[in-house]
């Protein structure tokens, strides 16, 4: 932990510092800032200019020169002030058990009881980016958590191939490449188009709020993923393993995942730009599906309605809803997404099906809603404000069988540089039809938290 503090304080005077001397606009109005120059191909900024990046772009961003070697970070730091509260029934269990022989009785404590919370700073998070130019339009990318919350110490986040260019000089290689991406390894997968928006550990730059979806549908895979673009038309299909993790043990309780998406994104004139799409993944089985429950980084909110015997990185999904689908799981989303001028309307319908080991379990449905709004005004869209509502609700097993959670989120944030920005948000979210004996009944927190985010 002592070399990650000291790298998250060399991190944020770097990012403090001119990152390069080429200049850019965002709009024929904007001024020149000074930005990173890029000299990888294909590859989304991490900083202000990877913002409303989905896929990759089919444009190569910087010119081929050879093998190059190129490093990025990013770090977040949040000052939480929130407070919780529950209606659950106690529910006594044994703290200390009795030593056999002993005469005495185990004491016994709530488990319902809430974790004592109060103001203050939650622990730095830090990402670093390794990109690799191996040839023209190949390139390797390779993301590690120096620091996050549920792991403090280093940890790979992903590792993959990404293929934009033939490296064969074949005519009908370079025709097909010219519209196909394709991407091979451990990598994000691109369920949805949330993912490309939510703060992802140290890489909070492009969230407008601090706050991620409550049904958070973020991990990392091993396979192999296609995507197809032609004239604002998208199409991507991945096969993957389906677990955050390699394994070949167990085979028979193990069966591939298959993801597609198709949609649009297309520029209309200088003011607004349009993208829909849908995504739909489906996995027979698995020893442990991580769809809802991959983020190794945790959530925003630390400690919320949590047990007074959590961790920090144990009970890392404080705030957010797992609806246990490990074995098999089925679900599909739908994204719209508007730009006119600076404002930005994004939206999610997701419903989602599953069940938790063993297939004797009955198959539960979960749905998620969500609606955003964001304005960047000023010059270069240094400012913005920004509000986002979201719901859960379906069948968690057991007596929580109608759940919902309900969450406001409101903030803005100021770019400072087109590498460092500084975010607030006020938020609020409440729990509905647990079951008495569930910590989360009758639960509600709210508050505001605070975050200052660097990433070049």
């Amino acid at each position: 932990m002592t070399r990650s503090r000291f790298f998250l304080a060399a991190v944020m005077s770097v990012a403090l510092s001119p990152l390069g001397a080429q200049t850019a606009t965002s709009s024929a109005d904007t001024a020149k800032v000074q930005q990173r120059t890029l000299t990888i191909q294909y590859l989304r900024p991490q900083d202000q200019r990877g913002i409303n990046v989905f896929e990759t772009p089919k444009v190569a961003g910087a010119e081929y020169k050879g093998f190059a070697l190129q490093f990025g970070a990013a770090f977040a730091q949040q000052f939480q002030g929130l407070t919780h509260q529950n209606t659950a029934d106690s529910v006594f269990q044994a703290a200390v058990p009795a030593v056999p022989g002993n005469a005495g009785t185990a004491s016994v404590a709530n488990k319902n009881r809430l974790m004592a919370i109060s103001n203050g700073f939650n622990n730095a998070t830090a990402n670093m980016y390794m990109h690799a130019q191996l040839a023209r339009g190949v390139r390797i990318q390779l993301t590690s958590y120096l620091s996050a919350r549920h792991h403090n110490e280093t940890w790979v986040k992903d590792g993959f191939i990404q293929i934009d260019e033939s490296p064969i000089d074949i005519g009908l290689l370079n025709t097909i490449m010219k519209y196909t991406t394709v991407k091979i390894g451990h990598f994000e997968v691109n369920y949805g188009d949330f993912h490309f928006k939510r703060s992802d550990n140290g890489q909070a730059l492009y969230n407008p709020l601090v706050g991620n979806a409550i049904l958070d549908a973020f991990t990392t895979e091993v396979g192999a993923e296609a995507i197809v673009q032609h004239n604002g038309l998208l199409g991507v299909f991945a096969l993957t393993n389906g677990e955050i993790r390699g394994n070949i043990t167990r085979p028979a309780d193990r069966s591939p995942a298959v993801m597609a998406k198709l949609g649009f994104d297309r520029q209309l004139n200088d003011d607004v730009r349009v993208r829909l799409t849908g995504s739909w993944r489906n996995q027979g089985s698995a020893i442990s599906n991580t769809l809802y429950a991959g983020d190794r980084a945790g959530s925003r909110y630390y400690y919320v309605l949590e047990n007074y015997q959590a961790t920090e990185s144990a009970q890392q999904y404080s705030g957010n809803i797992n609806p246990g689908f490990s074995d098999k799981s089925s679900s599909y989303m739908i994204n719209p997404f508007v730009k006119v001028r600076g404002l930005e309307l994004f939206g999610m319908v997701e419903k989602a099906k599953g069940r938790a080991a063993p297939n004797t379990n009955p198959v539960r449905e979960v749905n998620q809603y969500m609606g955003e709004a964001t304005y960047r005004f000023l010059q270069g869209e240094k400012l913005f404000v920004a509000a986002r509502w979201n719901q859960v609700s379906g069948d968690l097993g057991g007596l929580n069988n109608d759940i919902k959670v309900t969450r406001g989120n409101a903030g803005a944030g100021w770019f400072i540089a087109p590498t460092l920005l500084l975010k607030a948000e006020v938020v609020n979210q409440t729990y509905t039809g647990f079951a008495r004996t569930d910590i989360r009944n009758g639960g509600k927190f709210k508050g505001f938290m605070l975050e200052a985010v660097t990433a070049f």
